[in-house]
Formats: structure tokens, C-alpha cells, sequence
């Protein structure tokens, strides 16, 4: 252990690897430290954990119909009651929990590397492609995000690829600003030129030099918006227009149990919360990673 130990600490790294395993040990030693930020990270992994447990912690899918059980309130045997067909609803949420899982991951996984490229393209190339490419953007930007988002989902027809396909058009451009920006101040960088006298093709640059720099950035960005796409999701699914029923999607656990908000409270209120601690723990989380990844606090 004190051999591990004196490895991660050493003044003097031997090799790239372990300059990577002491950069990742001080960031997590950063992380940590923030209070706020550890609680945003045990409810991210709390709903990991859901997700993927969610055969073993429900006594059901979620799915199946108990009339004879319908609008039971909270008990011992049903933690968050049941709704107006019987399902529990703390089965319900936790199988949900795979959904909204689903969808920010599949977002992510769009939104990131369209913005990287677009931003990253305009920033390293300036000129003419710059304004282009920047423009486009914008139009983007200028829509409000649930607007535009009713509007594509509306012209592809509702479902929850569709939706995803919907929120992810509608939360890139961001992350292309983000990208230029951070490309505007790499591209004369000694390095940069460095690489440049040595032959180094314009994709190469980018692809090595200018892209590792950005993604930093991209990262703290997508944390604190995953609550502005948890909420995109569930509005949508409110609507009708994301996750069909029976899926237990929770915007349309809320909008099926509307109606019974003032008699049986718990039917709405129960996926209400899921979605303001899930929303509550990316944006503290966001907030800890701001932190652990800005440069100036790095340095203090």
C-alpha cells in the first residue's frame, strides 16, 4: 500500500500513465473535498445503481395491472402507494430510472461530438467557415429548447427515439460555442505551431492537440445539462409525445396522475420527486466537476 502510495504521489512521474493516474487521483482528492458535490455524485450513482438493480430491488415490472390494489396510499407494502391501476409506483420509478438513463445517455452521446466537431472545426479554421458553420448555430440557439424540441418531435411522431433524436437536435449548439471558443485560444498556441512545423496534418492537430483541450469543458457543460434534459424528457412525456404508456416514463407518470392530485397526492408527487432529486443531484455534481476541472483552482 505505501508502495501504491509513493507511486501516485511522486514529484516526478516516469511515464504518461502515471502522470495520468496522479492527475485523476489530485482531481478526485479536489472532488471529494466538496461536500455539495459528493452529494450530487451518490444520487447520480444512486440512480445507476437503481437501473441496474431494478430487477432485484422491484417486486414487478411496473407494468402489470392490480385494480383491485388501484390508489393505495404510501404504506410498508407499497412504499409510494399505487396508482390508478394498481401498479406500485416505487416499482414504477425504478424501472423509469432505466429510461431517463437512456435518454441522457443516448443525448450525450449525440449532442457531445456533433458540438465538438461543429465547434471545434469553426474555432481551429476562422474565416469564411467560421461564420458559416457559427450562423448555423445560431439559428439553433435563437429557439427556445422545449419549443424546438415539440416542434421535431411533433414533425417525427411521438416515442422515445424520437424524442431523443428531438431534445438532441435542439441542446448541441451550445457545446459548438463552447468548443470555438476554446479552439480560438489554442490555435496560436506554441504547441499548436509546433505542430505545424513538424508536418502535422490539420486533422491530426485537431484530432490530438485541440480536441483533448476542449473536452473538459464539454464534461462540466453536459453535467449541468443533464437536469435541462431530464426536464425536456419528462415534458415531452407529459405531452404524449416521448414514451408511450404503459412505459413508466415519469413526465407521463405525472400526466396520467394529474387528476388525482388533490385526493390521492402521491400518484403525481412520487415521479415529481424523482425528477427534482435526480435534476438536483447533475446540476451539484456539475458544480463540484466546475470546480475540480478549472484551471485557476488547480493552480491554487
Amino acid at each position: 500500500m505505501s508502495t501504491l502510495r509513493a507511486w501516485i504521489m511522486s514529484d516526478v512521474p516516469n511515464n504518461a500513465w502515471q502522470a495520468r493516474c496522479q492527475r485523476a487521483w489530485f482531481s478526485w482528492l479536489v472532488l471529494s473535498a466538496n461536500p455539495i458535490a459528493m452529494i450530487g455524485l451518490f444520487i447520480v450513482v444512486s440512480l445507476i445503481l437503481m437501473a441496474g438493480f431494478a430487477p432485484w430491488l422491484t417486486g414487478g415490472d411496473g407494468i402489470v395491472q392490480e385494480l383491485q390494489d388501484r390508489l393505495l396510499p404510501p404504506s410498508a407494502e407499497h412504499w409510494f402507494g399505487t396508482d390508478q391501476l394498481g401498479r406500485d409506483i416505487f416499482d414504477r420509478i425504478i424501472w423509469g430510472s432505466r429510461i431517463t438513463l437512456y435518454i441522457i445517455g443516448l443525448v450525450a452521446v449525440i449532442v457531445v461530438p456533433i458540438g465538438l466537431a461543429i465547434g471545434v472545426i469553426a474555432g481551429y479554421t476562422g474565416g469564411i467557415v467560421d461564420q458559416a458553420l457559427m450562423r448555423f448555430t445560431d439559428i439553433f440557439l435563437a429557439f427556445p429548447r422545449l419549443i424546438l424540441a415539440l416542434a421535431f418531435v411533433s414533425a417525427l411522431g411521438p416515442g422515445i427515439e424520437n424524442a431523443v433524436l428531438a431534445i438532441a437536435l435542439t441542446t448541441w449548439s451550445p457545446y459548438a460555442r463552447i468548443a470555438r471558443a476554446e479552439a480560438l485560444t489554442i490555435r496560436n498556441s506554441e504547441f499548436i505551431l509546433a505542430a505545424r512545423t513538424q508536418g502535422a496534418s490539420t486533422f491530426r492537430i485537431l484530432f490530438r492537440h485541440v480536441v483533448p483541450l476542449c473536452l473538459s469543458s464539454m464534461i462540466v457543460r453536459l453535467t449541468l445539462d443533464m437536469a435541462g434534459i431530464i426536464l425536456t424528457a419528462a415534458g415531452l412525456g407529459f405531452l404524449g409525445l416521448g414514451a408511450q404508456p404503459p412505459s413508466p416514463e415519469w413526465g407521463a407518470m405525472i400526466s396520467t396522475g394529474r387528476q388525482f392530485i388533490l385526493d390521492q397526492w402521491w400518484v403525481p408527487t412520487m415521479p415529481g420527486l424523482a425528477i427534482l432529486t435526480v435534476s438536483l443531484g447533475f446540476n451539484l455534481l456539475g458544480d463540484g466537476l466546475r470546480d475540480m476541472l478549472d484551471p485557476k483552482n488547480a493552480s491554487k
